[in-house]
């Protein structure tokens, strides 16, 4: 149901309620970070060292899986994931068109050329059908994105990667603590790439990722590849590799963060609840939850008609909302020689999907002050500005 026009004496009050807010998370740890920020200082270990180190055991640990790499970013995580494997040049990757951009940026940086397959329309992920419809005689990979937070369906995914000889890597940018069956994402298939940008569940204070991975020699060639191909001596360059490396600040600052996370994907599972419980209109539809997954709600996102007046509405209330993502990859002017089919369910999406504020430390109140001015919104009570 789209909004219309209220009667003039109707109220508009401002709630102000912000889409995210770091500060809440980070308030109690101002102080270990100062203390962190000048260990580093004083170690002189800006690049590599024991900092990082510690962090690719924890989060190996964390992720249950042998090995982690720390790189420079979540995109380059991904890359390097592919070149490791060999892939590049004349090779697909199956990539879902209903992701950041980051996922396809990263084929094409590999050398590699994405192949967008369409989603499952209640999850709005990737599904072993969509990419059997992908498969092409020159696919050497499946990039699962456990987008929103929620992990892909990884035992179909990994029964058809497997079937077809292909690698099955996850994008679990935005899953950091999600499980799929009891078990953490990351170590569910060839390789898993996290980002630790800072509004990730896990966030370091600037650009960060890993990759993670149970295969020894794929790690070892992820490392040469982002320490600018160095196979053994600081001048010995066995490969082309690159610059991206996780710094010793980060590396350091994420440690500190690492304790709190399951507390805080806690929060956010319990803020999910709520909006659940809370959400009574009948004019946003959430997106499904698969009852095999536990999603770590990076992201609470729901499908509404007339979009953008529903924001409207909500910001003259002082609702925070956002959009991920309005423009489907296949429709970016960057990957358009790659794909000129339509993909229905991906683009009906990208046309009412809307990110609603779920964060560690948001107010109980104010859930229920956010599902209050939709309903009020959905229904019609609220007037719409020019």
């Amino acid at each position: 149901m789209s909004p219309r026009t209220a009667a003039a004496s109707a109220p508009v009050t401002t709630s102000n309620v912000p889409f995210y807010d770091l500060a809440p998370a980070h308030a109690p740890l101002l102080d270990q970070f100062e203390r962190t920020f000048r260990e580093i200082i004083k170690s002189s270990a800006f690049i590599g060292g024991q900092a990082v180190e510690d962090f690719e055991v924890s989060w190996a640990a964390y992720c249950g899986v042998k090995h982690a790499v720390g790189v420079a970013n979540g995109t380059d995580s991904i890359e390097l994931i592919l070149r490791g494997l060999g892939i590049g040049p004349g090779d697909e990757v199956i990539v879902p068109a209903n992701t950041f951009v980051a996922t396809a940026e990263a084929v094409l940086a590999a050398g590699a050329v994405p192949r967008f397959v369409g989603v499952d329309p209640g999850t709005l992920l990737l599904t072993a059908d969509e990419v059997r419809t992908g498969l092409r005689a020159n696919t050497a990979a499946i990039i699962a994105v456990h987008l929103y937070g929620q992990p892909a369906p990884m035992d179909e995914l990994h029964a058809v990667s497997t079937a077809a000889g292909v690698a099955l890597i996850e994008d679990a940018a935005q899953a950091h603590g999600a499980t799929w069956e009891g078990k953490p994402v990351g170590g569910l298939g060839t390789a898993g790439s996290f980002s630790f940008y800072p509004g990730k569940n896990l966030g370091a204070l600037g650009d960060a990722g890993i990759v993670v991975t149970n295969d020894a020699a794929l790690a070892s060639r992820v490392r040469i590849l982002a320490n600018h191909g160095r196979a053994a001596g600081h001048h010995d360059h066995a490969v082309c590799g690159r610059n991206s490396r996780l710094d010793g600040l980060q590396a350091a600052l994420l440690s500190c963060k690492l304790p709190h996370l399951d507390s805080w994907n806690s929060d956010r599972r319990r803020l999910a609840k709520l909006y659940e419980q809370s959400l009574t209109t009948s004019g946003i539809r959430m997106v499904k939850q698969d009852p095999r997954a536990a999603s770590a709600y990076h992201l609470l996102v729901g499908l509404v008609d007339d979009r953008d007046n529903v924001r409207k509405s909500l910001d003259r209330r002082g609702i925070g909302t956002s959009i991920h993502y309005p423009l489907p990859c296949h429709r970016q002017p960057a990957f358009g020689e790659f794909y000129d089919g339509y993909l229905p369910i991906v683009e009906r999406a990208a046309a009412r999907i809307v990110s609603l504020p779920i964060y560690p430390g948001m107010a109980d109140n104010d859930v229920g002050r956010v599902c209050q001015a939709l309903h009020e919104v959905i229904e019609g009570e609220i007037e719409v500005q020019p």
